[in-house]
């Protein structure tokens, strides 16, 4: 299967390569970045992330790609920022299993700069034009509120009534919130 790879201004989203998960483990496995996922993740943590986001890559053809910065403002092209992208979701009591997920993680000096919008904006189109998506959902935690503007400024709405607890986390964190949008909201948008 030929490489996947998104491009936008700024960015490029592909496919993971060997030697990737080193250069995302440096900068986005940090307490500041983990924070609202459980705390950085220990050597195993990382290789189960590898995996899960390669077999993600081979089962459905895509994944949370690698964002690498493309050459911008005096900036190396090639720098990994962290990822964004889609998958199947798959954590313990979801309500929402086997749907098109979008997700987000990158480095904190990246936060605050449009990369994450500029991104995510880039899986959801792909998610609808590339992968056949008639709906698309997110996840976040009560007191992650940057991702919760995010999900916003993309059109996304809330869904209250798919809230679960997913046991992977600590009762500190609480439930897995879920957000969505769906292709017709993704339309409206783009007009």
């Amino acid at each position: 299967m030929p490489e996947f790879r998104l491009e936008t201004p700024r960015l490029v989203l592909r496919d993971w390569r060997e030697g990737d998960l080193d250069a995302f483990a440096l900068h986005a496995n940090t307490p500041a970045v983990m924070r609202w996922l459980g705390g950085p993740l220990d050597a195993e943590g990382l290789e189960n992330l590898s995996a899960r986001v390669i077999g993600w890559q081979q089962r459905f053809g895509h994944t949370f790609w690698l964002v690498e910065r493309r050459a911008d403002g005096g900036h190396l092209a090639g720098e990994v920022l962290g990822f964004c992208g889609l998958k199947r979701a798959d954590a313990p009591g979801s309500t929402i299993p086997g749907e098109f997920e979008i997700g987000w993680r990158l480095r904190e000096d990246a936060w605050g700069q449009g990369y994450a919008r500029e991104a995510a904006e880039a899986s959801l189109d792909a998610a609808f034009e590339n992968f056949g998506a008639r709906e698309v959902f997110a996840l976040t935690v009560i007191g992650n509120r940057p991702s919760w503007t995010l999900m916003e400024r993309l059109g996304m709405r809330r869904r209250m009534e798919l809230d679960y607890f997913d046991d992977r986390h600590s009762d500190e964190l609480g439930s897995a919130l879920v957000w969505s949008i769906d292709v017709s909201a993704r339309t409206e948008r783009a007009a």
